[in-house]
């Protein structure tokens, strides 16, 4: 039963510290998404919404629907599925509700809206156990099947996924990382002015960028993850270019008329989200494997509701509208979302054929941002040459003189960042057989991002093997500093290896959709190997180096071998997954605060922090030394005499300690 959930406590706790989530929360369960189960064709579902409240055990509704047929009497089934469960499975008598007003059902909309106790026979309460309120992404829904009474032929079908209010999707955390990767972007852009080329943190921000990165390809996958995982890898999705975008959203509409001007197909993003559309076996469905689509409601317990209802209800007017973006979802639909991408970018409002272009979009953008920012670091050294100061700096005339060799630097570090979205996304654009406009826009983009960074790799490599032949050899260009910096001198080649790993997890991500199971042993096998490799070679320039970069590997392995439970072959119950699910991001978690203390110290913030602290110390020791000096309660005689305190010593240090400060 559904109880068994209660061993979640501890890793939930846990989760709960990641996104922040400290607020006031009241217990309840709502609607979150609706979609028709069976074809609108002779009731038509406008609105229906539904809430449950665990304080009073009571349920708000509101509801607008309409009948197209005349003398239609029905009652309702409403089953609940938790993580794969149903913990409540009724039918209710719909006559019994507004009076009777619904027998039969009106033809004209009709819109009702109330908060009614449920009753005790019900007992609720015994069926949703605490941690249901508190569970971020919680997997639920609620399905209202409405019956014809005395055929008992299925009328209407609705189903609603229930939500708690808790996500591990938060604004704040999408923030927080940014603001992280900024501040280690001007530490790297200070400290590759200020110090020699092998300055760590323009190292340590491509670092974090790709553990960003992995975090959100980990959630690109043919697989059926659990509902809190694929909202965890959404606070990561801006790193590969992908912003959340609104129905309303002018890009996302310009990208869609653009598509189908040039040949494409393929559907536009739903308003709806992509939960509604996602296959009702897979999360946060979960409908077992033997369930019947329609449940028979004959052999189910019948409740009446008549009794202290005081709902509200009003006709709309005679002719009969349906509004909003329902979307209808059978087991013959042909519009159920894939898993993998297509169900990670309609999560955050784009349509599955406009990935690559939004990328692209952004990719524009972010490039006139950094040949903005190049250009704008060349006007200021001359400025500040021609100013007194500037005309007596060494330091200045010397960055102006290695001014090209430190822009191409920064471009090659700029590319590097756009190789992993560039691949995935180019790839998968292929696949889609979509907009012609859009393929040769990706095929652009690949060979012009392969000719930066390939031809970076080309240099090292060159160089790596000269050096071997002769030891005159020239090293490599200083503009491929960002690809020989990490590494020591005879494994400048080592970045080539981890280039050849994103490239296969790439092609896996976007052919092998299909195959969720063999997508998830090759991302494990290539992290196996990468850390192999690293084990081995010990490619970095120092020990710290290697024990980091190692410990990164070793997450990435550990986090790509449990993704393997979430494959739909293996059939793994909720439940399991939910726990699996968790600790996953829990260990990217990990992985990303120890970067984060990584900047602080390779900044240099950490051991200023340690100086603050210290020396508030320090100042207040001086002042509880000051404080403790019995002098001023001596004999003034003896200071008037001119004798010495016999704590004048301590007074002396107290003083010491206030002038250093």
């Amino acid at each position: 039963m559904f109880f068994s959930v209660a061993w979640l406590r501890l890793p939930l706790a846990v989760s709960l510290l990641l996104p922040a989530l400290a607020r006031a929360h009241e217990d309840s369960l709502f609607t979150s998404s609706v979609t028709y189960c069976a074809p609108p064709e002779e009731i038509l579902v406008q609105q229906f919404d539904v809430a449950y409240f665990a304080a009073n055990s009571s349920v708000s509704f509101n509801i607008s629907a309409a009948s197209v047929l005349p003398n239609l009497n029905v009652s309702a089934t409403l089953y609940i599925n938790v993580y794969g469960m149903q913990p409540l499975n009724l039918t209710i008598d719909i006559c019994s509700l507004f009076s009777g007003a619904l027998c039969p059902l009106p033809m004209y909309n009709f819109t009702g809206w109330d908060s009614i106790p449920l009753p005790s026979s019900l007992d609720v309460a015994s069926r949703l156990p605490g941690i249901a309120y508190v569970i971020p992404d919680l997997e639920a829904f609620a399905q209202l099947t409405l019956t014809e009474v005395g055929t008992d032929q299925v009328k209407a079908c609705v189903q609603s996924t229930l939500s708690n209010g808790w996500s591990t999707h938060q604004r704040a955390v999408e923030w927080t990382t940014a603001a992280m990767a900024l501040l280690a972007l001007l530490g790297s852009i200070w400290q590759s002015v200020m110090m020699d080329a092998l300055a760590l943190m323009p190292v340590r921000l491509l670092d974090l960028v790709y553990l960003y990165q992995t975090i959100a390809a980990s959630g690109l996958l043919g697989l059926n993850y659990p509902v809190v995982y694929r909202a965890f890898t959404l606070n990561f999705a801006w790193a590969l270019g992908l912003f959340a975008a609104g129905p309303s959203s002018h890009v996302q509409h310009s990208i869609n008329s653009m598509r189908h001007l040039t040949g494409g197909q393929l559907a536009d993003a739903s308003s709806g989200g992509a939960v509604p559309l996602v296959n009702r076996k897979m999360s946060p469905y979960n409908v077992p494997e033997s369930a019947n689509t329609f449940l028979a409601p004959a052999a189910l317990p019948r409740v009446r509701l008549a009794e202290g209802l005081l709902a509200r209800a009003s006709a709309a007017g005679s002719a009969v509208r349906v509004g909003g973006d329902v979307a209808t979802v059978t087991p013959e639909s042909a519009n159920v979302l894939a898993p993998g991408i297509p169900i990670f970018v309609n999560s955050i409002g784009i349509a599955t054929a406009n990935a690559f272009v939004t990328v692209f979009l952004v990719g524009l953008v972010y490039a006139a941002v950094v040949l903005a920012a190049l250009a704008l670091a060349y006007g200021a050294a001359v400025a500040l040459g021609r100013t007194r100061k500037g005309r007596d700096s060494d330091k200045l005339a010397e960055f102006r003189q290695e001014y090209p060799a430190w822009a191409r630097a920064w471009g090659l570090r700029a590319a590097s960042v756009c190789v992993v979205p560039v691949l995935v996304f180019s790839f998968y654009q292929w696949t889609l057989k979509d907009s012609w406009l859009s393929v040769l826009l990706s095929v652009i983009t690949l060979l012009t991002i392969a000719g930066i960074v390939l031809y970076s790799y080309y240099l090292v490599i060159r160089s790596v093997v000269r050096a071997r032949s002769s030891s005159t050899a020239p090293a490599p260009p200083p503009s491929t500093v960002p690809l020989t910096a990490p590494y020591a001198p005879h494994r400048a080649w080592y970045g080539a290896l981890l280039l050849a790993a994103v490239l296969v997890k790439a092609l896996v991500t976007a052919f092998g959709s299909a195959t969720g199971l063999a997508q998830a042993v090759v991302f494990l096998a290539t992290d196996v190997l990468v850390f192999a490799a690293l084990v081995v070679l010990k490619p970095y320039r120092t020990r710290r180096a290697d024990v980091l970069m190692g410990f990164l590997a070793a997450v990435r392995m550990v986090a790509s071998g449990l993704l393997i439970a979430f494959a739909q072959s293996l059939s793994l119950k909720p439940i399991p997954r939910v726990v699996i699910g968790i600790i996953t991001a829990i260990i990217f978690s990990v992985a990303v605060l120890v970067m984060f203390f990584n900047v602080f110290v390779n900044m240099g913030l950490w051991r200023l922090l340690c100086d603050a602290l210290c020396c508030a110390r320090r100042r207040r020791a001086g002042d509880r030394a000051l404080a403790s000096n019995p002098s001023h309660g001596s004999d003034p005689s003896i200071l008037e005499k001119g004798g010495a305190s016999p704590v004048s010593g301590a007074s002396g240090e107290g003083e010491a300690y206030r002038e250093q400060q």
